[in-house]
């Protein structure tokens, strides 16, 4: 590796890990520690899906519940870099795609494609972390006014 690779390679890793000088908000960090809850729960679910999802598995169930846990945890790393970028427009666009969540996972369940654990981990729990961050939103809109 030639010396301007290996300086663009840093260059990289250092403009991800950049932050702007100003304080995080409180969506901000609502939304990292969210991400942070999605990654601690995909990095789960890939590793032992046995234990959080109704065993014995038939056919390719645990695959498809590893691969479920490698988009969460995708999902939770994108989440905790958007909320370093301390921006509100990709804060309110994790609402947005949370609450379509239950609107694809409900019927799901209720034609027996996925078991309950999932349906309420997904069908309630992603609206109700959205619902989260709605709130601090207009909380935090109304006190700079």
């Amino acid at each position: 590796m030639n010396a301007a690779h290996a300086a663009s390679k840093r260059s990289w890793v250092r403009t991800m890990l950049e932050t702007p000088a100003s304080p995080p908000s409180a969506l901000s960090r609502y939304i990292f520690w969210n991400g942070v809850l999605y990654l601690v729960v995909g990095v789960a679910l890939y590793a032992v899906p046995e234990r959080l999802a109704m065993a014995p598995f038939l056919g390719r169930e645990e695959g498809y519940l590893r691969a479920l846990g490698i988009v969460g945890a995708a999902i939770g790393w994108l989440y905790m870099f958007g909320a370093r970028t301390r921006s509100n427009s990709f804060a309110l666009a994790t609402v947005a795609d949370r609450i379509a969540v239950p609107v694809l996972v409900l019927p799901l369940y209720f034609t027996g494609q996925v078991g309950a654990n999932l349906a309420v981990a997904f069908g309630l729990g992603d609206p109700l972390l959205a619902l989260g961050a709605y709130v601090i939103w207009r909380r935090y809109d109304v006190t700079r006014e």
